[in-house]
Protein backbone atom coordinates (compact mmCIF):
# COMPACT_ATOMS: atom_id res chain seq x y z
CA UNK A 1 0.00 0.00 0.00
CA UNK A 2 3.04 2.53 0.69
CA UNK A 3 4.47 1.61 -2.44
CA UNK A 4 0.87 2.89 -4.59
CA UNK A 5 0.64 5.73 -2.37
CA UNK A 6 4.41 6.67 -3.31
CA UNK A 7 3.41 5.95 -6.98
CA UNK A 8 -0.06 7.98 -6.56
CA UNK A 9 1.74 11.08 -4.95
CA UNK A 10 4.21 11.25 -8.04
CA UNK A 11 0.91 11.87 -10.24
CA UNK A 12 -0.55 14.98 -8.38
CA UNK A 13 -0.93 17.76 -10.47
CA UNK A 14 0.70 20.72 -8.18
CA UNK A 15 -1.74 23.48 -10.01
CA UNK A 16 -5.22 23.29 -8.40
CA UNK A 17 -8.10 25.80 -8.56
CA UNK A 18 -11.50 26.03 -6.21
CA UNK A 19 -14.68 26.98 -7.95
CA UNK A 20 -16.73 30.20 -6.52
CA UNK A 21 -20.28 29.06 -5.34
CA UNK A 22 -21.29 31.71 -8.60
CA UNK A 23 -18.58 30.02 -10.84
CA UNK A 24 -20.15 26.56 -9.60
CA UNK A 25 -23.76 27.92 -10.42
CA UNK A 26 -22.39 29.25 -14.04
CA UNK A 27 -20.71 25.85 -15.01
CA UNK A 28 -23.81 23.93 -14.16
CA UNK A 29 -26.20 26.09 -15.85
CA UNK A 30 -23.91 26.20 -18.87
CA UNK A 31 -23.53 21.91 -18.40
CA UNK A 32 -27.17 21.48 -18.40
CA UNK A 33 -28.38 23.43 -21.28
CA UNK A 34 -29.48 21.78 -24.69
CA UNK A 35 -27.19 20.74 -27.02
CA UNK A 36 -24.01 21.59 -24.70
CA UNK A 37 -22.09 18.19 -23.32
CA UNK A 38 -18.50 18.39 -21.96
CA UNK A 39 -16.69 18.80 -25.34
CA UNK A 40 -19.00 21.65 -26.64
CA UNK A 41 -18.98 23.13 -22.92
CA UNK A 42 -14.89 23.23 -23.01
CA UNK A 43 -15.04 24.82 -26.45
CA UNK A 44 -17.34 27.67 -24.94
CA UNK A 45 -15.58 28.08 -22.17
CA UNK A 46 -12.32 28.33 -24.39
CA UNK A 47 -14.03 30.87 -27.09
CA UNK A 48 -15.89 33.09 -24.44
CA UNK A 49 -13.53 33.40 -21.58
CA UNK A 50 -16.00 31.50 -19.20
CA UNK A 51 -19.20 30.56 -17.97
CA UNK A 52 -20.74 33.30 -17.50
CA UNK A 53 -19.58 35.17 -20.90
CA UNK A 54 -20.56 31.32 -22.46
CA UNK A 55 -23.89 31.50 -21.21
CA UNK A 56 -24.83 35.41 -22.60
CA UNK A 57 -23.13 34.46 -25.79
CA UNK A 58 -24.50 30.51 -26.35
CA UNK A 59 -27.95 32.39 -27.93
CA UNK A 60 -26.35 34.07 -30.72
CA UNK A 61 -24.07 31.17 -31.34
CA UNK A 62 -26.92 28.74 -31.44
CA UNK A 63 -28.80 31.10 -33.85
CA UNK A 64 -25.97 31.30 -36.00
CA UNK A 65 -25.54 27.60 -36.38
CA UNK A 66 -29.29 27.32 -37.80
CA UNK A 67 -31.64 27.03 -34.59
CA UNK A 68 -34.81 28.57 -34.75
CA UNK A 69 -36.03 30.25 -31.71
CA UNK A 70 -34.07 30.55 -28.62
CA UNK A 71 -31.86 27.47 -27.35
CA UNK A 72 -32.72 26.13 -23.51
CA UNK A 73 -30.48 27.06 -20.97
CA UNK A 74 -30.76 26.04 -17.64
CA UNK A 75 -32.57 28.88 -14.93
CA UNK A 76 -30.43 30.11 -12.28
CA UNK A 77 -32.85 29.23 -10.25
CA UNK A 78 -33.04 25.73 -11.28
CA UNK A 79 -29.46 25.24 -10.90
CA UNK A 80 -29.38 26.41 -7.24
CA UNK A 81 -32.72 23.69 -6.76
CA UNK A 82 -30.13 20.89 -7.94
CA UNK A 83 -27.80 22.31 -5.70
CA UNK A 84 -29.60 22.27 -2.98
CA UNK A 85 -31.30 18.66 -3.29
CA UNK A 86 -27.61 17.51 -4.11
CA UNK A 87 -26.61 18.72 -0.63
CA UNK A 88 -29.73 17.47 0.66
CA UNK A 89 -27.93 13.87 0.03
CA UNK A 90 -24.33 14.51 0.90
CA UNK A 91 -23.39 15.30 -2.79
CA UNK A 92 -21.05 17.76 -4.22
CA UNK A 93 -20.48 18.74 -7.61
CA UNK A 94 -16.64 18.63 -7.97
CA UNK A 95 -15.27 20.54 -11.26
CA UNK A 96 -12.24 19.76 -13.28
CA UNK A 97 -9.29 21.16 -11.54
CA UNK A 98 -10.26 21.18 -7.90
CA UNK A 99 -8.58 18.70 -5.80
CA UNK A 100 -11.36 16.06 -5.61
CA UNK A 101 -11.66 15.27 -8.77
CA UNK A 102 -10.33 12.25 -10.51
CA UNK A 103 -6.92 12.73 -11.49
CA UNK A 104 -6.93 9.78 -14.50
CA UNK A 105 -10.74 11.22 -15.46
CA UNK A 106 -8.91 14.46 -16.50
CA UNK A 107 -7.23 12.80 -19.17
CA UNK A 108 -10.70 11.92 -21.67
CA UNK A 109 -11.37 14.48 -24.17
CA UNK A 110 -14.96 14.19 -22.82
CA UNK A 111 -14.81 14.22 -19.51
CA UNK A 112 -17.41 15.85 -17.40
CA UNK A 113 -16.73 19.79 -15.94
CA UNK A 114 -18.59 18.66 -13.13
CA UNK A 115 -19.17 15.15 -11.26
CA UNK A 116 -21.66 14.83 -8.75
CA UNK A 117 -19.84 12.59 -5.95
CA UNK A 118 -21.24 10.79 -2.99
CA UNK A 119 -19.05 9.63 -0.34
CA UNK A 120 -15.70 9.18 0.61
CA UNK A 121 -13.15 11.59 -1.71
CA UNK A 122 -10.24 9.27 -0.44
CA UNK A 123 -11.39 6.54 -2.92
CA UNK A 124 -11.56 8.53 -5.93
CA UNK A 125 -7.56 9.93 -5.18
CA UNK A 126 -6.46 5.82 -5.18
CA UNK A 127 -5.24 4.26 -8.42
CA UNK A 128 -8.35 2.30 -9.93
CA UNK A 129 -8.95 -0.68 -11.43
CA UNK A 130 -12.41 -1.33 -13.49
CA UNK A 131 -14.01 -4.39 -13.19
CA UNK A 132 -16.97 -5.47 -15.49
CA UNK A 133 -18.72 -8.27 -16.81
CA UNK A 134 -22.53 -9.19 -17.84
CA UNK A 135 -25.27 -9.23 -15.89
CA UNK A 136 -26.06 -12.65 -16.86
CA UNK A 137 -23.22 -14.36 -14.87
CA UNK A 138 -22.00 -17.51 -13.71
CA UNK A 139 -21.72 -18.38 -10.36
CA UNK A 140 -17.98 -18.99 -11.45
CA UNK A 141 -17.90 -15.65 -12.94
CA UNK A 142 -19.42 -13.84 -9.78
CA UNK A 143 -16.85 -15.49 -7.36
CA UNK A 144 -13.53 -14.85 -9.61
CA UNK A 145 -14.80 -11.10 -10.10
CA UNK A 146 -15.49 -11.43 -6.72
CA UNK A 147 -12.02 -12.51 -5.44
CA UNK A 148 -10.34 -10.15 -8.45
CA UNK A 149 -11.85 -7.00 -6.79
CA UNK A 150 -10.85 -8.61 -3.13
CA UNK A 151 -7.24 -8.97 -3.94
CA UNK A 152 -6.52 -5.95 -6.00
CA UNK A 153 -7.95 -4.12 -3.65
CA UNK A 154 -5.52 -5.21 -0.97
CA UNK A 155 -2.85 -4.11 -3.27
CA UNK A 156 -3.79 -0.74 -2.77
CA UNK A 157 -6.41 -0.35 -5.88
CA UNK A 158 -10.13 1.27 -5.81
CA UNK A 159 -12.44 -0.44 -8.20
CA UNK A 160 -14.64 1.00 -10.04
CA UNK A 161 -17.85 -1.01 -11.94
CA UNK A 162 -21.48 0.48 -12.80
CA UNK A 163 -23.38 -0.75 -10.27
CA UNK A 164 -25.22 -3.42 -13.03
CA UNK A 165 -26.66 -6.96 -11.78
CA UNK A 166 -24.06 -9.77 -11.94
CA UNK A 167 -19.78 -8.91 -12.67
CA UNK A 168 -20.65 -5.52 -11.51
CA UNK A 169 -22.13 -5.89 -8.40
CA UNK A 170 -19.65 -8.86 -7.46
CA UNK A 171 -16.74 -6.62 -8.02
CA UNK A 172 -18.30 -3.77 -5.83
CA UNK A 173 -18.97 -6.44 -3.06
CA UNK A 174 -16.00 -8.02 -3.14
CA UNK A 175 -14.47 -3.95 -2.44
CA UNK A 176 -16.57 -2.55 -0.47
CA UNK A 177 -14.33 -2.81 2.88
CA UNK A 178 -11.60 -0.94 1.55
CA UNK A 179 -13.19 1.28 -1.30
CA UNK A 180 -15.04 1.00 -4.49
CA UNK A 181 -16.74 3.65 -6.64
CA UNK A 182 -19.83 2.91 -8.48
CA UNK A 183 -20.60 5.11 -11.47
CA UNK A 184 -24.24 6.12 -11.82
CA UNK A 185 -26.26 5.81 -14.90
CA UNK A 186 -28.33 7.58 -13.96
CA UNK A 187 -28.80 10.88 -10.97
CA UNK A 188 -27.54 10.63 -7.16
CA UNK A 189 -31.42 10.16 -6.18
CA UNK A 190 -31.98 7.18 -8.82
CA UNK A 191 -30.36 4.20 -7.83
CA UNK A 192 -30.80 1.62 -10.95
CA UNK A 193 -30.80 -1.29 -10.86
CA UNK A 194 -33.47 -0.63 -7.41
CA UNK A 195 -32.77 -4.02 -6.00
CA UNK A 196 -28.92 -2.23 -5.38
CA UNK A 197 -30.07 0.36 -3.32
CA UNK A 198 -29.01 -1.48 0.10
CA UNK A 199 -25.42 -1.97 -1.79
CA UNK A 200 -25.75 1.62 -3.42
CA UNK A 201 -25.74 3.05 0.30
CA UNK A 202 -23.29 0.39 1.80
CA UNK A 203 -20.65 2.17 -0.28
CA UNK A 204 -19.92 5.99 0.35
CA UNK A 205 -18.83 4.78 3.93
CA UNK A 206 -15.22 3.95 2.34
CA UNK A 207 -15.73 4.57 -1.63
CA UNK A 208 -17.80 6.73 -3.37
CA UNK A 209 -20.82 6.82 -5.81
CA UNK A 210 -20.05 8.92 -8.94
CA UNK A 211 -22.68 10.91 -11.88
CA UNK A 212 -22.97 13.57 -14.34
CA UNK A 213 -26.25 12.76 -15.05
CA UNK A 214 -28.58 15.97 -12.96
CA UNK A 215 -30.76 14.83 -9.39
CA UNK A 216 -33.88 13.18 -10.67
CA UNK A 217 -32.47 11.64 -13.77
CA UNK A 218 -33.96 7.81 -14.62
CA UNK A 219 -31.54 6.29 -16.69
CA UNK A 220 -32.40 5.39 -20.21
CA UNK A 221 -30.73 2.98 -22.43
CA UNK A 222 -28.62 5.06 -24.03
CA UNK A 223 -27.08 6.70 -21.07
CA UNK A 224 -25.27 3.39 -19.88
CA UNK A 225 -23.03 3.88 -22.82
CA UNK A 226 -22.29 7.27 -21.46
CA UNK A 227 -21.66 5.99 -17.87
CA UNK A 228 -18.85 3.33 -19.21
CA UNK A 229 -16.89 5.56 -20.70
CA UNK A 230 -16.77 7.62 -16.81
CA UNK A 231 -15.69 3.98 -15.90
CA UNK A 232 -12.92 3.48 -17.88
CA UNK A 233 -11.93 6.70 -17.84
CA UNK A 234 -11.40 6.28 -14.39
CA UNK A 235 -9.60 3.40 -14.51
CA UNK A 236 -6.08 2.31 -15.43
CA UNK A 237 -7.54 -0.54 -16.96
CA UNK A 238 -10.31 -2.44 -17.53
CA UNK A 239 -10.98 -6.52 -16.29
CA UNK A 240 -13.63 -8.02 -18.44
CA UNK A 241 -15.38 -10.47 -16.93
CA UNK A 242 -17.82 -12.99 -19.37
CA UNK A 243 -18.92 -10.73 -21.82
CA UNK A 244 -21.04 -11.55 -24.43
CA UNK A 245 -20.71 -10.74 -28.34
CA UNK A 246 -23.23 -7.82 -28.10
CA UNK A 247 -22.46 -7.10 -24.21
CA UNK A 248 -22.44 -3.72 -23.23
CA UNK A 249 -19.04 -4.32 -21.06
CA UNK A 250 -17.70 -4.59 -24.92
CA UNK A 251 -18.62 -1.09 -25.38
CA UNK A 252 -16.36 0.12 -22.08
CA UNK A 253 -13.44 -2.08 -23.74
CA UNK A 254 -13.87 -0.30 -26.79
CA UNK A 255 -13.74 3.13 -24.56
CA UNK A 256 -10.83 2.24 -22.43
CA UNK A 257 -8.77 1.25 -26.06
CA UNK A 258 -9.81 5.07 -26.78
CA UNK A 259 -8.58 6.42 -23.90
CA UNK A 260 -5.70 4.97 -23.64
CA UNK A 261 -6.10 2.42 -21.11
CA UNK A 262 -5.13 -1.46 -20.68
CA UNK A 263 -7.95 -3.79 -21.18
CA UNK A 264 -7.42 -7.05 -19.53
CA UNK A 265 -9.69 -10.34 -20.28
CA UNK A 266 -10.20 -13.33 -17.89
CA UNK A 267 -10.78 -16.51 -20.15
CA UNK A 268 -14.24 -18.59 -20.05
CA UNK A 269 -15.12 -21.43 -21.82
CA UNK A 270 -15.56 -21.66 -25.75
CA UNK A 271 -19.27 -23.46 -25.62
CA UNK A 272 -20.30 -20.51 -23.24
CA UNK A 273 -21.73 -17.64 -25.02
CA UNK A 274 -21.28 -15.25 -21.84
CA UNK A 275 -17.53 -15.72 -22.65
CA UNK A 276 -17.59 -15.07 -26.55
CA UNK A 277 -16.95 -11.59 -26.25
CA UNK A 278 -13.99 -11.55 -23.94
CA UNK A 279 -12.43 -14.65 -25.06
CA UNK A 280 -12.77 -12.65 -28.01
CA UNK A 281 -11.02 -9.60 -26.92
CA UNK A 282 -8.24 -12.09 -25.93
CA UNK A 283 -7.72 -12.96 -29.64
CA UNK A 284 -7.50 -8.95 -30.20
CA UNK A 285 -4.38 -8.67 -27.91
CA UNK A 286 -6.37 -8.23 -24.50
CA UNK A 287 -4.17 -9.28 -21.11
CA UNK A 288 -5.29 -12.53 -20.04
CA UNK A 289 -6.07 -12.47 -16.45
CA UNK A 290 -6.28 -15.50 -13.67
CA UNK A 291 -5.44 -13.83 -10.91
CA UNK A 292 -4.68 -10.03 -9.51
CA UNK A 293 -0.54 -10.54 -10.40
CA UNK A 294 -1.47 -10.45 -14.04
CA UNK A 295 -3.27 -6.76 -13.56
CA UNK A 296 -0.67 -5.66 -11.31
CA UNK A 297 2.33 -6.47 -13.06
CA UNK A 298 0.98 -4.50 -16.46
CA UNK A 299 -0.38 -1.41 -14.34
CA UNK A 300 2.55 -0.72 -11.43
CA UNK A 301 5.41 0.58 -14.16
CA UNK A 302 2.17 3.13 -15.95
CA UNK A 303 1.41 4.00 -12.35
CA UNK A 304 5.04 5.01 -11.24
CA UNK A 305 4.69 7.59 -14.19
CA UNK A 306 3.08 10.86 -13.54
CA UNK A 307 -0.15 11.23 -15.71
CA UNK A 308 0.14 13.56 -18.22
CA UNK A 309 -2.78 16.15 -18.03
CA UNK A 310 -2.75 19.39 -20.43
CA UNK A 311 -2.31 22.21 -18.28
CA UNK A 312 -6.15 23.64 -18.52
CA UNK A 313 -7.49 26.58 -16.65
CA UNK A 314 -11.34 26.02 -15.89
CA UNK A 315 -11.87 30.52 -16.88
CA UNK A 316 -9.24 30.91 -19.56
CA UNK A 317 -8.58 34.61 -18.79
CA UNK A 318 -9.35 36.01 -22.39
CA UNK A 319 -11.48 34.35 -25.26
CA UNK A 320 -9.88 33.14 -28.41
CA UNK A 321 -10.77 35.12 -31.90
CA UNK A 322 -12.23 32.54 -34.67
CA UNK A 323 -14.93 34.32 -36.30
CA UNK A 324 -16.33 32.65 -39.58
CA UNK A 325 -17.15 34.45 -42.59
CA UNK A 326 -20.34 33.78 -44.33
CA UNK A 327 -18.90 32.27 -47.47
CA UNK A 328 -16.31 30.07 -45.41
CA UNK A 329 -19.14 28.84 -42.62
CA UNK A 330 -21.30 27.67 -46.21
CA UNK A 331 -17.96 26.04 -47.09
CA UNK A 332 -17.79 24.03 -44.52
CA UNK A 333 -21.50 23.62 -43.66
CA UNK A 334 -21.33 21.77 -47.64
CA UNK A 335 -18.60 19.58 -46.92
CA UNK A 336 -20.47 17.70 -43.58
CA UNK A 337 -23.15 14.69 -44.22
CA UNK A 338 -24.69 12.06 -42.33
CA UNK A 339 -21.48 9.75 -42.91
CA UNK A 340 -18.78 10.89 -40.02
CA UNK A 341 -15.90 12.56 -41.46
CA UNK A 342 -13.07 13.73 -39.54
CA UNK A 343 -11.92 17.16 -37.93
CA UNK A 344 -8.42 17.08 -40.00
CA UNK A 345 -10.31 16.12 -43.26
CA UNK A 346 -12.67 19.24 -42.85
CA UNK A 347 -9.78 21.38 -42.06
CA UNK A 348 -8.15 20.23 -45.15
CA UNK A 349 -11.02 20.27 -47.32
CA UNK A 350 -12.36 23.75 -46.58
CA UNK A 351 -8.91 25.45 -46.77
CA UNK A 352 -10.17 27.22 -43.16
CA UNK A 353 -7.75 27.91 -40.08
CA UNK A 354 -8.64 24.93 -37.53
CA UNK A 355 -10.19 27.23 -35.02
CA UNK A 356 -12.67 28.81 -37.30
CA UNK A 357 -13.52 24.91 -38.14
CA UNK A 358 -13.98 24.57 -35.05
CA UNK A 359 -16.08 27.17 -34.52
CA UNK A 360 -18.48 26.70 -37.00
CA UNK A 361 -18.74 23.01 -35.68
CA UNK A 362 -19.62 24.58 -32.08
CA UNK A 363 -22.04 27.15 -33.68
CA UNK A 364 -24.21 23.76 -35.28
CA UNK A 365 -23.60 21.79 -32.59
CA UNK A 366 -25.48 23.87 -30.12
CA UNK A 367 -28.47 24.50 -33.00
CA UNK A 368 -28.43 20.17 -32.53
CA UNK A 369 -27.39 19.71 -36.04
CA UNK A 370 -24.19 17.52 -36.10
CA UNK A 371 -23.53 14.60 -34.04
CA UNK A 372 -19.78 13.95 -32.33
CA UNK A 373 -18.63 10.35 -32.81
CA UNK A 374 -15.19 8.54 -30.86
CA UNK A 375 -11.92 9.16 -32.75
CA UNK A 376 -12.55 13.17 -33.20
CA UNK A 377 -15.26 11.94 -36.30
CA UNK A 378 -18.77 14.18 -36.94
CA UNK A 379 -21.21 13.77 -39.23
CA UNK A 380 -24.51 15.93 -40.06
CA UNK A 381 -28.43 15.02 -37.61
Amino acid sequence: MAAMTEMLASTEKSHVVQLTDEQRLDWLRLIRSDHVGPRTFRALINHLGGARAALAGLPDLARRGGLRGPPRILSREDAAREIAAARSLGVRLVATGEPDYPQRLKMIDDAPPLLAVRGNAAALALPMVAIVGTRNASAAGLRFAERLARDLAGAGFAIVSGLARGIDAAAHRGSLATGTVAVLAGGQDKIYPPEHASLAEAIPADGALVSEMPMGWEPRARDFPRRNRLISGLAAGVVIVEAAKRSGSLITARFALEQGREVFAVPGSPLDPRAEGSNGLIKQGATVVTEAADVITVLRPILGQPIALAAEEPEPSAPSAAEPGADERARIVDLLGPTPVPLDDLIRLSGSPPAVVRMVLLELELAGRIERHGGGLVSMV
